[in-house]
């Protein structure tokens, strides 16, 4: 690490420290150089998860849109915010684990884990968040998810 006053490149670390939450680590370090004393800080440095829409563009994994979705699906539904948090957080888990050695995730994924929580959680959320998801355009198709609902 160079010296702030001498810009020597020669230091030693005099003391480290963990911060409280544990993602950084504070360095103090001394200039061999000039006796110097300096402060760093290290953090891992993460590459955020990204979707892929069909379209093939990428955005960022945002778990505020993905609540938004599910929100709308299980609106007037007899379903707590504690078990949306808790779908919400095991579907953020898998697609990071899903996602993990090339930090992408497909939109089709994403949207078949959550039908697949919604499915297990509440019919009916499951159908408005298909309808939505699988761009339903006449009753045919919701009659079509009713009947397999009920088979």
């Amino acid at each position: 690490m160079k010296c702030p006053l001498c810009e020597n490149l020669d230091d030693k670390v005099i003391e480290s420290r963990q911060n409280i939450s544990g993602t950084s680590i504070r360095r103090r370090r001394e200039c061999s150089s000039c006796g110097y004393r300096f402060t760093s800080y290290e953090k891992v440095e993460e590459i955020p998860l990204m979707v892929v829409k069909k379209d093939n563009t990428r955005q960022p994994f945002d778990l505020k849109k993905l609540e938004r979705g599910i929100q709308r699906a299980v609106e007037k539904r007899p379903i707590s915010q504690m078990m949306v948090d808790s779908m919400l957080h095991g579907i953020e888990d898998e697609a990071n684990l899903k996602g993990k050695s090339s930090h992408e995730i497909n939109s089709i994924e994403l949207g078949e884990m959550v039908m697949t929580q919604l499915f297990e959680m509440d019919k009916v959320a499951y159908v408005r968040f298909a309808s939505v998801y699988r761009h339903f355009e006449n009753v045919e198709e919701f009659v079509k998810i009713i009947d397999t609902l009920k088979g």
